[in-house]
């Protein structure tokens, strides 16, 4: 039997193997009957608030075994689940909500702490009491394989994120693709935010057959905790992106020892990276995976195993099932080997559109000529050259639009958040390469007539743009360089400086004087001061990562990611390192 929705394919899987573990965190274990039960009661609670077929539910919370039920819960009440995303700032969650129609809000009580966007309703799944009252048999709700299964949205170039529609269909199509057969994939770790495409692997994959997720804890993760999460809990397939990939290929490629696949993507995947891991891991299968949210996550993949021969570059692979790639010129003609040209996807997994932009879904998502009538591809942006052998390889993109730690940014939104602080006349966003970690997001502004508050701008960009947005560093300009005709001149604009004020306090103590090294290596600066943040000289995330790691390699301390939020700055961090030491002393 064929499923025709997500929510069947799940309920003939409960009914194969109702006993064995579906999900897990921690301690907690739900099986495949235990979810199903609780996901119906939560449908029923959603149908009983009259929620509609292809209607929106938002959600917003930790990730956690509760996600997981809610998740499902909304498919079995015939809805969409519009995930939320809790590093998004309040005003970018709102605007969603709100561009949403205010739906049903599904969120825990973590989340309820921390503060919630406006919406009609609102429904704590860990603590509302009528859930439980509810039926534990399917609702039965009206079901389409060509129904929404969610809406995630990306950056967009008009100011505001896209919501890309995303049906049934193209789910299955993704999940009963031959790349998943075998048993690589019996234990997903979840670790990526769910509000991103990624989700679709992590949540569907094992689920639709017979697997367990593995659910990490809230939070970012340092590589010591994923080390112990792959481990402890035997993980045998996971997706990091190619700037995580690659930092665990130079920090610690032995803590994927045991994971039978890692697959990798949303970025340039490093050969070196590819080849480091499979020196630590001979057994493990890497797989570069291709996509985008408009083609239901994955479409094409490239496997790499022992021995690997390391070229220049890892190409995009071969189309997963049911998908076409083409490679055309302006002319929508497909170009010959060696050329440059635009890919376009078809087939499979080629999204409904963008949620209430007819203009901008005429954009992307065009007529196949190559295919039947009706039919359509979803132009990628992307430049692709054709080798001889017929592979294909990344050359670069079309447009402003550039990927940051694995996500594709819209610089004009970027743009746009800046340009809303008084007092500037003028506004560019443009991406800096950097020999580590790939591109980072430089702002470049032009004040109308006084000097600005960089810092009091700093925090006005942070609360309109999720953190992988916001640009590493600030440049105040007289004026932004244009082309004769008009566009800005890219080449002319000054070098990003990220140097910090080491003039200020230099370091008093060794551990400083090792520490400020560190920091400066992994940011690629050379002046810092003690008392300059780590993030508002341009580090993210993945360098923090980074960071970390060599600390605790370098000085046999054991740090985490929340520890370094919390302490920043060399100084911050070597009283947090000295204070512990005194702690445990005492304990002594």
């Amino acid at each position: 039997m064929v499923s025709a929705t997500i929510q069947e394919a799940f309920s003939e899987q409960v009914r194969r193997t109702p006993d064995r573990v579906a999900v897990s965190f921690g301690d907690l274990r739900l099986t495949y009957r235990q979810l199903d039960e609780r996901a119906n009661q939560l449908a029923h609670r959603l149908l009983a608030l009259n929620v509609r077929p292809e209607e929106p539910v938002a959600v917003l919370m930790d990730r956690s075994v509760e996600l997981v039920v809610a998740l499902l819960a909304v498919l079995k009440a015939g809805a969409c689940y519009l995930p939320l995303h809790s590093a998004y700032p309040m005003e970018r969650m709102q605007w969603i909500i709100d561009n949403c129609e205010r739906p049903v809000l599904l969120t825990d009580t973590p989340t309820l702490r921390r503060g919630l966007p406006k919406t009609r309703k609102l429904i704590p799944v860990d603590t509302d009491p009528e859930i439980a009252a509810q039926p534990v048999t399917d609702p039965a709700a009206p079901r389409h394989p060509l129904q929404l299964a969610y809406l995630i949205h990306t950056s967009g170039s008009t100011g505001h994120p896209k919501g890309v529609q995303v049906t049934h269909s193209d789910v299955l199509g993704l999940v009963q693709d031959r790349v998943w057969n075998g048993d690589r994939h019996e234990r997903v770790l979840m670790v990526a935010p769910y509000a991103f495409n990624v989700s679709t692997y992590e949540f569907w994959v094992p689920l639709l057959h017979g697997g367990q997720i593995v659910v990490a804890p809230p939070g970012d993760l340092d590589i010591a905790t994923l080390r112990s999460l792959i481990s402890e809990n035997r993980i045998t397939g996971l997706h990091l992106t190619a700037g995580l990939f690659r930092i665990i290929a130079e920090e610690a490629p032995d803590s994927l020892t045991g994971v039978r696949e890692v697959l990798t993507g949303g970025d340039v995947i490093a050969p070196t990276a590819v080849r480091r891991v499979l020196e630590a891991n001979p057994d493990l299968v890497v797989r570069g995976m291709y996509g985008a949210t408009e083609l239901t996550l994955f479409s094409t993949h490239e496997p790499m195993t022992t021995p690997f021969h390391e070229d220049t570059t890892v190409p995009i692979g071969s189309p997963m099932d049911g998908v076409q790639r083409y490679v055309l010129d302006a002319g929508m003609r497909p170009v010959v080997v060696g050329e440059v040209g635009e890919l376009y996807v078809a087939g499979r997994g080629v999204a409904r559109g963008y949620h209430g932009r007819a203009d901008l879904t005429a954009e992307r998502f065009v007529a196949n000529p190559f295919g039947q009538p009706g039919e359509r591809m979803y132009r990628t942006g992307d430049l692709m050259r054709v080798t001889p052998e017929g592979r294909l390889t990344f050359v670069g993109r079309i447009g402003d639009q550039v990927k940051i730690n694995g996500f594709r940014v819209e610089p004009a939104e970027v743009e746009v958040a800046i340009a809303s602080f008084p007092g500037l006349a003028h506004v560019a966003v443009v991406a800096s390469p950097t020999a580590l970690d790939g591109d980072r997001l430089v702002g470049y502004v032009v004040p109308k007539a006084t000097e600005i508050d960089l810092a009091a701008l700093r925090t006005h960009i942070a609360q309109a743009l999720p953190d992988y947005m916001v640009p590493a560093g600030i440049m105040v300009v007289d004026t932004l360089p244009l082309t004769p005709n008009g566009k800005l001149d890219r080449k002319a604009l000054p070098e990003p400086s990220f140097e910090g004020d080491a003039h200020v306090e230099g370091p008093a103590t060794e551990r400083e004087k090792l520490l400020l090294s560190l920091f400066a290596d992994v940011l690629g600066v050379d002046r810092i001061g003690v008392n300059d943040g780590f993030f508002d000289l341009g580090g993210q995330s993945l360098q923090a990562m980074r960071l970390i790691s060599r600390i605790r390699t370098t000085l046999g301390v054991d740090l985490t990611i929340s520890d370094f939020f919390d302490a920043p700055t060399v100084a911050d961090l070597d009283a947090h390192l000295t204070l512990r030491r005194a702690d445990r002393s005492e304990a002594r």
